[in-house]
């Protein structure tokens, strides 16, 4: 579908792109970016944010955004953003790039509506003249346990915010671990632009399963009702570490681990590869993911354990890059449709009868997870919808 020339009004995305500035970022803000520019929006991606931005390459934060800028107003500028975006560092001695000041005031007043997507930009004064204010969640879990504390800044800024989204799409749910209260949760799901991913490489029986993630996160795992809840991925992998030893089909990590842990996966016949070489550049990402195998990976807790209903971002792209899913199960099964294109799981059995699904008719099962992708997941549908419900239609 082209894109439209601009029918209805102005519209704001918030997000992340300066501040994490790599390839899966970069792509779920652009999958935002086009998909409502197609549906007749007038679109503009901000950021205005107190928070410094990450040094990918330093493993740190820093007040100078100049770097991170420069990797990605290209993309934006490439796509047709140019002019239509902003970075004001809202810091002490921050900057700001591409809009002046005086022009991202004026889009504030001038704005029908903003998408606050994964709920990354704090409201301020300028940003609640926006008539229309939507929150986007894309990690459940968090927000829900805040708000049963009774966080009150949690709350406040879920208050401020008109209509809310959830990837976690079972969200209140009977069979959801998760309660929730204060806040109608509207399910949706990362939209994704179908001809960004048409794929020019034929499905290889030799290559790999793949996946591009981080193996250990530090910080984020929550207490709820007495129990820890993790939020790191390298706790589910150990679980199922001998699977390359099970089938032979290879199995690939691209991530950034020391060189102990790359031995324990080398040893357990893994091949790890490093990923910020592979997400620093979206040409190279894409095609990482266009000549994979299918993506072989696994959910952080937070989300399975409770059984949320969340589904990634960066498995929608390996689907509409017509490569096969196989991912750790999280209740999404009640809504995207499994056993051909897309597998769920929760035991090493059931990861043995997906690959073996997918290798009994391998063609197959590459045209079946495009099909899933443009039914389920093409941004015109998703946003269209997200967009309508939120009263924007």
């Amino acid at each position: 579908m082209p894109d439209s020339t601009p029918t209805k009004g102005k519209v704001i995305v918030f997000g992340i792109l300066f501040w994490y500035p790599l390839a899966g970022v970069t792509f779920q803000f652009l999958h935002y970016l086009i998909g409502l520019r197609r549906l007749g929006w007038d679109v503009y991606y901000v950021e205005d944010s107190g928070r410094w931005v990450y040094n990918a390459d330093k493993f740190e934060f820093s007040p100078d955004a100049s770097e991170n800028v420069g990797m990605i107003a290209p993309v934006l500028d490439a796509y047709g953003f140019a002019g239509k975006w902003a970075f004001r560092g809202s810091y002490e001695g921050g900057r700001c790039y591409g809009m002046t000041e005086a022009q991202l005031m004026q889009l504030y007043r001038d704005a029908d509506a903003f998408l606050n997507v994964t709920a990354s930009q704090e409201l301020r004064e300028e940003h609640m003249a926006i008539p229309r204010r939507i929150y986007v969640e894309s990690d459940p879990f968090r927000v829900q346990v805040k708000v049963l504390e009774n966080d009150v800044p949690t709350i406040n800024a879920l208050a401020a915010h008109d209509i809310h989204f959830s990837f976690g799409e079972n969200l209140g749910q009977p069979d959801c671990g998760l309660p929730v209260d204060l806040v109608c949760w509207h399910p949706t799901r990362q939209p994704v632009v179908m001809d960004l991913w048409e794929n020019p490489f034929p499905p290889s029986h030799d290559s790999s399963f793949t996946t591009i993630t981080t193996w250990k996160n530090k910080g984020k795992d929550l207490v709820f009702r007495g129990e820890v809840y993790y939020w790191t991925k390298d706790r589910e992998f150990k679980k199922f570490i001998e699977l390359p030893r099970l089938r032979p089909v290879g199995f690939e990590l691209a991530l950034e681990v020391d060189d102990p842990t790359r031995r324990y996966l080398t040893d357990n016949g893994w091949n790890p590869v490093r990923s910020l070489p592979i997400s620093r550049d979206i040409d190279r990402y894409r095609e990482y993911i266009q000549k994979s195998h299918g993506e072989f990976t696994v959910t952080k807790e937070q989300v399975v354990r409770p059984r949320t209903g969340w589904f990634s971002d960066r498995s929608t792209c390996f689907l509409a890059a017509g490569r096969p899913v196989i991912t750790q199960e999280t209740g999404f099964s009640k809504f995207l449709p499994t056993g051909k294109g897309l597998f769920g799981f929760l035991t090493m059995e059931e990861i043995l009868a997906a690959v073996d699904v997918i290798e009994s008719d391998y063609e197959g099962s590459c045209r079946a997870a495009r099909e899933i992708a443009q039914e389920y997941f093409a941004a015109e549908k998703v946003l269209g919808s997200l967009m309508a419900r939120a009263g924007l239609d």
